[in-house]
């Protein structure tokens, strides 16, 4: 009897490299393979070495069809989902010319400022990509690298985004697809202007000649090659397997989900992973100078806020305290605004950590239970901003009452989702599937060796299933608390 063909998805994110292998039929996943990465910088750098991420996937599909005991014969597509934003140059040869620089390296906030203002201010950058600049953004790291290694940038050969680089070593094209390149800043959105594409005014600004990007695929889930000799060998895949795509981390969670054409704002998603992330399918374009206004992966809009500082800051801060993470207590008056690296959303990315409140009562537990009330808070509040931005009132009973699907390794953990409960007042649906983003990358996999729709093939796996928390009376005080402090801190912080 033949086996039971098999999808690859690759989540290739900030810390690690995880591949899933995913029954194509049932979406029933066989296994998992990890590999760790390493991210190095001081202040506000943060980079890795592509290739690593390059060996990490082979070590991590290696792992995986070895737990799974499934032939590599049986393997019919893969596709990477990768985190997204960050730089990656490359020589004529296709080698990395340094180190990428990260979604989380705030170094070039000052190029963001001045991006800004070189388009005539925040309205353009709505109007054309639906995203204004920050330190995030792929095209202020180019402008930082043209500012302070111009040479590096001059023998540019290739300007890729981290799943890009993956996906050309896998199948030799270069190619992205509109939900990745829609976090770069140099990608059109809007629909008003013209079909979705690099923006030539922005390229021009940048001074980045758009021969260097690669082409952006009609969706994730299109089929753009199979694995060259050289992977198919590093990788011990028939050569037959299809290559998606691919895209961003946060789209292909999307799809794992089930969210796509249907807008399904009435389950916004809350994302606790080492950045904290708020997102939502919809049919229409927002622009807020707050929001991310993301494409998605199927062609509509993921509209997007994400914050810095999230399970890994409350990790440093319950080891600094000498408290496992699950030792925290509702912080009793403090206020603790974990922002260690800075801070995306709001855009603070000089910021500091900021503690107040603090007497001869003060426990440790409570610190650290204050450190998950400001992570929280600053996620929550960014998915205010993105409901404002989608046209819904936050404060209105018939949004207020919607529940949130919570996602991401905080959503293992009681101390945060009991938090999560607490300041939003809201029902959380917490899918019992804990790889989302390798899962969706594993529907545009399939998709890509089928021709199916990735989001409705991810809905009938039921990936995005889970159990119901029912909601808790928000914690106002805690809320104006925390307010209040970060409003009138927010100048000292940007100082």
């Amino acid at each position: 009897m033949p086996e039971r063909p098999v999808v690859i998805g690759v989540d290739s994110s900030t810390q690690s490299t995880k591949a899933a292998v995913v029954d194509a039929g049932s979406g029933a996943l066989l296994a998992v393979g990890r590999a760790p990465h390493t991210v190095t910088g001081t202040g506000g750098a943060r980079e890795s070495d592509p290739e690593a991420w390059w060996a990490a996937l082979g070590q991590a599909v290696t792992a995986a069809l070895k737990e799974a005991a499934v032939p590599p014969a049986a393997v019919t597509a893969l596709a990477v989902a990768g985190q997204q934003h960050g730089l990656v140059t490359l020589d004529a040869e296709g080698r990395p010319l340094r180190p990428a620089l990260l979604w989380n390296d705030t170094r070039s906030a000052p190029q963001a400022t001045a991006l800004t203002a070189a388009l005539g201010g925040p309205g353009p950058w709505l109007t054309r990509t639906g995203s204004v600049p920050v330190a995030a953004v792929t095209a202020t790291k180019w402008q930082w690298l043209r500012d302070h290694e111009p040479a590096t940038a001059a023998r540019a050969a290739a300007v890729r985004l981290p799943h890009d680089f993956l996906t050309e070593r896998l199948c030799g094209e270069a190619v992205t697809d509109p939900g990745d390149a829609s976090g770069t800043g140099w990608y059109a959105t809007n629909p008003a202007t013209g079909p979705a594409a690099y923006d030539p005014a922005v390229l021009d600004l940048l001074g980045l000649d758009p021969a260097l990007l690669p082409a952006v695929a009609p969706t994730g889930g299109t089929r753009v090659g199979t694995l060259t000799r050289a992977a198919a060998e590093a990788l011990g895949l028939p050569r037959s397997t299809a290559i998606a795509a691919g895209t961003g981390d946060n789209m292909a969670a999307a799809v794992g989900l089930g969210l796509g054409a249907r807008g399904l704002l009435d389950h916004p998603v809350v994302s606790l992973g080492t950045s904290g992330t708020v997102f939502a399918a919809t049919r229409t374009r927002p622009a807020s100078p707050g929001i991310s206004g993301f494409a998605a992966t199927d062609g509509t809009y993921l509209p997007l806020g994400c914050t810095l500082n999230c399970t890994l800051a409350i990790d440093r801060i319950a080891g600094l305290l000498g408290l496992d993470r699950e030792d925290a207590r509702p912080g009793d008056g403090l206020v603790l605004l974990p922002y260690l690296d800075g801070e995306r959303t709001p855009d603070l990315p000089r910021a500091t950590g900021l503690l107040t409140g603090l007497t001869h009562a003060t426990t440790a537990p409570a610190l650290l239970g204050a450190a998950y009330e400001g992570a929280v808070f600053t996620v929550l509040r960014a998915l205010d901003d993105l409901l404002a931005a989608c046209g819904l009132d936050p404060a209105a009973p018939a949004v207020r009452d919607r529940p949130l699907r919570l996602i991401g390794g905080g959503a293992r953990g009681r101390a945060w989702t009991e938090t999560v409960r607490r300041l939003s007042g809201r029902a959380l649906v917490v899918p019992a599937a804990t790889e989302l983003v390798a899962l969706g990358a594993a529907a545009l996999a399939a998709a890509a060796a089928t021709g199916t729709d990735p989001v409705a093939l991810a809905a009938a796996w039921g990936t995005g299933a889970g159990r119901t928390l029912e909601p808790v009376a928000r914690d106002e005080e805690t809320w104006a608390r925390i307010e209040t402090v970060l409003d009138g801190a927010a100048p000292t912080l940007l100082a």
